[in-house]
């Protein structure tokens, strides 16, 4: 792909907003669309174009990227009445990005192939950091052909890019990143509710824990987010939710049984009863210390 293509981008959120400002500091054309324009003003400040609807935002577009919510709203803005389906040229590609279901992902591939359009499901991890940073781990299912040609627009926010196969296998690939994260944040917060009760100098057993056979990114990364008591959100509480139900679901699909997940959602479930649903995936540690 040349920089001379055009892109539009729906669903600037926490990370969709870091995702197009690398674009538009690559110089590729973005046209943007979210539900509240408000949000998307810093954008738009930089040169990025605005549309009303989804529709308006992909006319003309040869990629369209999307990163919504929940997979209600990735359906609403593909096939909607305003959705990217009613206007989507054919030879364009679209690119789901929301942590979605399988099912959904091989749903909307058979329309887009339908219509001349290629479909992407291309889930990423690395929360607001890697997003900040241009070095988001991306998760490809579709065409092979359609990744080939969009690979250099994902190197522009991402460091570890691979194609995990058919469509689909995206979404199945995020499944497996978060049932990682959902039974090691439990492992994390314990640990550091476990060395709070203790009167530890929580800053000293970061140094001789993180770097050892129990490091991990949500320990080093997360873990002196919590030590400050900052719970802002890089992934909302209310999404991962809605994550690892989808995780169980599949899993059920195939016969699997997953306690560790359902333990986590479980305890989020709680936090979410409680109000903390806006909160960042680290405020499980107010499971154990509020």
């Amino acid at each position: 792909m040349l920089k001379g293509e055009k892109i539009a981008f729906i669903g600037t959120g926490v990370m969709g907003t870091s995702i197009v400002k690398h674009l538009l500091a690559a110089q590729y054309e973005v046209t943007v669309y979210t539900r509240t324009k408000e949000k998307a003003q810093t954008l738009i400040d930089l040169g990025a174009k605005w549309a009303d609807t989804p529709a308006k935002a992909t006319e003309e577009k040869d990629i369209i990227f999307t990163m919504v919510g929940f997979p209600s709203d990735v359906e609403e803005v593909y096939c909607g009445e305003n959705g990217i389906f009613q206007a989507a040229k054919e030879g364009a590609i679209v690119v789901d990005m929301t942590t979605s279901e399988p099912t959904l992902a091989k749903k909307l591939y058979s329309i887009a192939k339908e219509k001349g359009i290629s479909s992407l499901n291309a889930p990423v991890s690395g929360g607001d950091i890697g997003a900040k940073n241009g070095t988001l781990s991306i998760m490809v299912g579709g065409d092979k052909e359609a990744f080939d040609q969009i690979l250099p627009i994902f190197e522009k926010f991402g460091s570890n890019i691979v194609y995990q196969g058919e469509s689909g296998n995206g979404q199945h690939t995020k499944m497996c990143n978060q049932l990682l994260i959902a039974t090691n944040m439990i492992g994390v917060c314990e640990s550091i509710a476990y060395g709070l009760k203790a009167g530890l100098d929580l800053d000293k057993v970061m140094q001789s824990i993180s770097t050892g056979a129990a490091g991990s990114w949500s320990l080093s990364n997360l873990g002196p987010k919590m030590l400050n008591g900052n719970f802002d959100p890089g992934f909302y509480i209310k999404h991962f939710i809605k994550d690892m139900k989808i995780a169980i679901d599949e899993a059920e699909r195939m016969n699997l049984d997953l306690p560790g997940v359902k333990l986590s959602k479980e305890l989020y479930n709680t936090l979410l009863d409680r109000g903390y649903g806006e909160n960042g995936t680290q405020a499980l540690l107010k499971y154990y210390i509020d």
